[in-house]
Parts: structure tokens; C-alpha cells; sequence
């Protein structure tokens, strides 16, 4: 892979690791313990039976959102990691090279395009 290329895709990686940060960090707080962890705060809008219901409805949307969030700044941190080993794309099953316009479209992947499909098929 070029040069240019791979510094592009880390630069992207790291643009959307802030926004991922930066977005958990708006309603939850990192879990000290657990690298890539966060939690969810419960919300305290009051005692009534209404403001009640609210907080666990938007409770429960965070910790659905957190996990999503969670599971992405997960995949971002490996291929960081692989960036740095220089095994980055790579494909996790095959092993042969992840094309550069998969990776330009989806920085993340762990995957050629042949090996998703099997896997998503099953």
C-alpha cells in the first residue's frame, strides 16, 4: 500500500476515534478498568412518574448507542494497532490484501469483500 495512502486512512482512523470519544463522553464516562469501555449514566430529571419514564427511555437509547459506539472505536483502535505492526490490510480470514478502495471506504475493515460475504451468508 502507498504511503500516502496509509497515512490518509490513519488520519481518518483518528478523526473518527475523536468523534466517537467525544460523543460517548456526552453521556457516559470511561470505564477505568477496561480499555474501549464506557458507561452509561442514568439520567435525573426528577421524581415524577413522567420524568421516570423518561429517564429510563433515553437510559436505555444510550445503552444501545454506547455499545454501537463502543464496538466501532473498538475496530478503529486494532486497525491503529495493525497500522503501527505494519500488518494492516490484511484480510483477518484469508490473508490475502484488503483492496484500497474498500479501506479508503471503510478504514475498519478486517476483511475482503469475498470473505464478509461468506461469513455474512452463514
Amino acid at each position: 500500500m502507498k504511503k500516502e495512502i496509509l497515512e490518509k486512512i490513519k488520519k481518518d482512523l483518528l478523526e473518527r476515534k475523536s468523534q466517537i470519544e467525544n460523543e460517548l463522553a456526552g453521556f457516559a464516562k470511561k470505564d477505568e478498568h477496561i480499555k474501549d469501555n464506557y458507561r452509561s449514566e442514568f439520567p435525573d430529571y426528577g421524581d415524577k412518574e413522567d420524568e421516570n419514564a423518561g429517564e429510563i427511555a433515553e437510559y436505555t437509547d444510550n445503552l444501545s448507542i454506547e455499545f454501537s459506539l463502543e464496538t466501532t472505536l473498538r475496530d478503529i483502535n486494532k486497525a491503529l494497532e495493525k497500522i503501527e505492526k505494519g500488518k494492516y490490510g490484511k484480510c483477518n480470514y484469508c490473508g490475502n490484501e484488503i483492496p484500497e478502495e474498500r479501506l479508503l471506504a471503510r478504514p475498519a475493515s478486517s476483511s475482503c469483500v469475498e470473505c464478509k460475504e461468506k461469513l455474512s451468508s452463514q
